[in-house]
């Protein structure tokens, strides 16, 4: 077996299943999960009535590279969405549909990665922890950057020595954060594609929250939006990843794409095709059609915005939280050790949260997540409402 496996750590849900093992929640109160971060808002219609319209092609072998249709859609999409000049993007080139982000930045990581016994893949800290494993299991080593408060939830990127950016080989961003929901502002993304260049590393952007933001008149910029700012045409070093799973309530579909550096994506292109994921051309089909639709998308920012908005009021006195920059997560401090909180929380209140240790890393003896859960606002409005009144019950009755 691959010893690297070795080194994974549990996933912070199994964690959390141990951490709740034997305790008795109340009986009297249904279950209530703000622990997984799962889209519960109803999946379009259309999408589902284009999938079922080319069940015809579950006859048709698909190819890795996708149709063209979809990679045209994809480009129009992130044109349009993150201000690119007209024909930057070239759906031949610079855009890959995957499956999903998870398995997207996974892969990318295999293909990236020089087994260099000194490479660094450097990350958020909390982060998703496919971030950790897919450095692991391509030979690589973690580094972490703690996302502390004082620097507004992201990374203190100026205090990164330039020994840790030497050995970089790829930097993952997430933006919004995964728990955080904070924002890297654009002139910071910038900085950071002058580090690409000076050091020589790869930057793989997370954007798989970026369509969950509160103000509809200023969406959030991404990475391709710092390249099109610096007239970067080619997007050299800079790959960015996007899902329908959160942006359109498609979790299930596993649909999403890459776009970027038309070098680095045909690489990852012949890694994946002996990967052997393609997606199944009936998705694809899907997939244009929810790439092709706002109007679902701004439906959905407001069904997030009017349940942060009941939240925050029930919690805003009791609790140390704030609302994110994005996302649907709240990053809540807690007034007693987290896993503490979050065990008697469950049993007196039956509410699951995640205690924010089980998604960050201890560094030099710190743990940024320590003295946090996150809540993740995905049930319908009724549940979270609810969920908000028992946690506001339970912290005043501490």
């Amino acid at each position: 077996m691959n010893n690297a496996l070795n080194q994974l750590q549990p996933y912070p849900f199994e964690k959390l299943r141990a951490l709740l093992a034997d305790a008795r929640p109340n009986a009297e109160k249904q279950a209530i999960a703000l622990s997984i971060g799962e889209p519960k808002h109803r999946s379009p219609a259309f999408v589902a009535e284009a999938l079922s319209a080319n069940l015809q092609q579950l006859a048709v072998y698909p190819t890795t590279l996708g149709i063209p249709a979809l990679r045209e859609a994809i480009a129009n999409w992130c044109g349009q969405r993150f201000n690119l000049p007209s024909g930057w993007l070239d759906p031949a080139r610079h855009v890959l549909p995957v499956n999903g982000t998870r398995e997207a930045l996974f892969a990318f990581t295999q293909a990236v990665v020089q087994r260099d016994q000194g490479g660094l893949v450097v990350s958020p800290n909390p982060f998703y922890q496919i971030y950790e494993g897919a450095a692991l299991l391509a030979g690589a080593q973690p580094h972490y950057l703690p996302c502390l408060e004082e620097h507004g939830f992201n990374p203190d990127f100026d205090a990164v020595s330039d020994d840790v950016w030497q050995r970089c080989q790829i930097l993952f961003l997430c933006s919004p954060g995964n728990p955080t929901g904070a924002l890297i502002p654009l002139p910071r993304l910038k900085k950071l594609i002058a580090l690409a260049d000076k050091f020589d590393f790869v930057i793989a952007a997370d954007e798989c929250y970026s369509e969950l933001y509160f103000d509809e008149q200023n969406p959030p910029a991404g990475l391709l939006t710092a390249c099109a700012e610096l007239g970067r045409s080619d997007f050299a070093r800079c790959a960015v990843f996007h899902s329908l799973s959160k942006r359109s309530n498609l979790p299930g579909l596993r649909s999403g794409f890459v776009a970027g550096d038309a070098a680095i994506l045909q690489s990852f292109l012949l890694y994946r095709t002996y990967h052997g994921c393609a997606m199944p051309v009936q998705t694809q089909q899907a997939s244009i059609a929810a790439w092709n639709d706002e109007v679902h998308v701004r439906a959905n920012r407001a069904l997030y915005r009017e349940k942060f908005d009941a939240v925050l009021a029930i919690l805003g006195d009791v609790l140390d939280v704030q609302r994110p920059d994005g996302g649907f997560y709240l990053w809540a401090k807690t007034p007693m050790n987290d896993e503490t909180f979050t065990r008697e929380l469950f049993a007196r209140e039956h509410v699951t949260v995640v205690p924010g240790s089980y998604l960050s890393r201890d560094v030099d003896g710190n743990n940024p997540g320590a003295g946090r859960v996150r809540m993740a606002l995905v049930a319908p409005l009724a549940e979270c409402v609810e969920a908000a009144e028992r946690i506001r019950a339970f912290v005043k009755g501490l």
